[in-house]
């Protein structure tokens, strides 16, 4: 590749987000460039004491019809697409009284932003830039001779450019500013086609597209031979996108996906009910609990398994204060994320200082609407998010026995819980904490025999005559195909279980709870989670 300059002699400025603008607009002019721009960002240059001459003036053409038509005209795209060297291109813009532009500045009409704030409909169809992202990919295809800016950090490297090279880009930058170019613009036209459908409550649109905006390079994937990297999309779900991170290591890859499943589970837990503590590992909660603070929350979830919390992610629903923090900080942890601390906290876990402390600033909603994707060989799985919600569904007494009134407490947190488990999925739990969890086997009956064996091994840790699975309930994501899951549960000491239901075999399993007296709950709703 031949790195050939190109002398920037007239530049294009046509910004919603004015952030750097007038140094980067002044620099420019001290280069000799002309200056051209539009409407609000032509006033502010000139109102900043620098010559500027309006578009208008370029066009011959007024804006009209309340700005929607300014730039769309011959003399800006064919001063941005002329081939400089192309005799016949020379020749049509010598015929038609075209001037190159070889420096286009545009950031977009903040569409992301308008939707963010949840303005109505009419405001964010007039918050779709039609001009700018015209111009955008315009500059960027001929880049060979245009130089593109998208957004002000660039700034300063077309300033170092120009410096460096007696006022000319080189074609390594530019091509450069040309990939980011149209990466945004991809990213734009993403935002507004799905929220096109979501307004039209389209489920499967004929063209689905995703964009985000880097938020960070990482070290690397889930393993150190992959590459990866970290982006945020429209999407301002409360949690670790959102979240400042104060101290601590930079996030891995995996630290990343462990924190996101357990402020999503976390999100369950209504912070104005309850306080609450989930641990995660491996994308997996290990325990969970519910508490009259966040201190009795977390020691009840680390008893589910303490040797898998070992290095885990420790979420929490409300302010972290110093004595969750303390006790916290006991064991090794790779991540802390509450919606705020206090100082007193803040000040405690910074005596760890690899220990990440994440403030999300908010809690998820798990009855939100939105979607998740999967990419598969060759394509995408996208599917609307599971935002049912125990509380919500209509629970079916199975059994003779009907559950307690603590039995259909804990059952209801054994099913939260079991949401944001691996599939097959079986958790006992007691008292609002988890006791046992099997997660992620290819077989229920195997799921249900492990989460007993964790129980058993905490009852030994902590010296306990038996396992908390005695007198737990338990709960299933899915049905019970045979009978055989739910006796394994039993033989464990559950006294209660919470299911979807729906089975060939639901008689069967029906029954095998009524001869151990036994109350089953059906939720004719399941949970898979892959």
């Amino acid at each position: 590749m031949t790195d050939h300059p190109r002398r920037v002699t007239r530049a294009l400025l046509s910004v919603s987000d004015k952030s750097g603008l007038f140094e980067f607009a002044r620099a420019l002019a001290s280069h000799g460039v002309e200056l051209v721009s539009t409407g609000g960002t032509a006033k502010a240059i000139a109102a900043a004491g620098l010559k500027v001459r309006d578009v208008s003036e370029l066009t011959g053409f007024p804006e009209m019809m309340d700005g929607r038509v300014k730039t769309l005209h011959p003399k800006v795209h064919g001063g941005l697409l002329a081939i400089r060297d192309n005799a016949e291109h020379a020749q049509a813009m010598k015929a038609h009284g075209i001037t190159p532009i070889d420096l286009l500045v545009v950031n977009l009409y903040p569409f992301e932003a308008t939707v963010g704030k949840g303005a109505g409909f009419e405001e964010c169809i007039e918050n779709i830039d039609i001009g700018g992202p015209a111009m955008i990919r315009a500059a960027a295809k001929n880049h060979d001779d245009v130089a593109v800016v998208v957004e002000s950090q660039d700034y300063q490297s077309v300033l170092d450019e120009l410096a460096a090279n007696q006022g000319a880009t080189t074609l390594t930058l530019r091509r450069r500013l040309a990939a980011k170019a149209y990466a945004r613009t991809a990213v734009y036209d993403a935002a507004i086609s799905n929220w096109f459908a979501g307004e039209l409550e389209t489920e499967a649109p004929d063209f689905r597209a995703f964009g985000g905006r880097l938020l960070q390079p990482l070290r690397y994937g889930e393993n150190p031979h992959q590459n990866a990297a970290f982006y945020k999309t429209p999407d301002r779900r409360p949690g670790v996108t959102t979240a400042r991170q104060l101290q601590g290591k930079e996030l891995s890859y995996n630290n990343i996906n462990d924190t996101d499943a357990a402020y999503e589970c976390l999100g369950e837990f209504d912070s104005a009910r309850t306080a609450a503590c989930v641990i995660v590992k491996h994308a997996n909660p290990c325990g969970v609990a519910e508490g009259a603070d966040l201190i009795s929350a977390y020691r009840k979830a680390l008893a589910c398994d303490s040797t898998s919390a070992f290095g885990g992610i420790v979420a929490l629903n409300r302010t972290l204060d110093a004595a969750a923090a303390r006790a916290i900080t006991e064991i090794f942890t790779e991540v802390i994320i509450a919606p705020d601390a206090t100082e007193e906290a803040i000040a405690i876990v910074a005596a760890r200082k690899n220990l990440r402390l994440l403030l999300a600033g908010g809690l998820p909603d798990p009855r939100a609407i939105g979607s998740t994707a999967k990419t598969v060989a060759g394509g995408l799985l996208v599917q609307s998010r599971d935002n049912a919600v125990v509380d919500d569904m209509t629970l079916k007494v199975a059994t003779t026995r009907a559950p307690t009134d603590a039995e259909m407490r804990d059952l209801k947190f054994a099913f939260r819980v079991a949401k944001h488990v691996k599939s097959n999925t079986i958790v006992y739990a007691k008292d609002l904490a988890t006791v046992g969890i099997g997660a992620g086997q290819m077989s229920r009956v195997d799921s249900a025999r492990i989460a007993a064996r964790k129980a058993q091994d905490a009852a030994d840790e902590l010296k306990l005559a038996a396992p908390m699975t005695k007198g737990s309930v338990v709960a299933s994501d899915a049905f019970f195909p045979f009978a055989d899951g739910l006796l394994v549960a039993i033989e464990a000491g559950a006294t209660a279980v919470i299911q979807p239901g729906g089975s060939i075999r639901d008689d069967e399993v029906i029954k095998a709870a009524d001869d151990a007296g036994i109350a089953m709950v059906f939720t004719g709703v399941r949970h898979f989670r892959h």
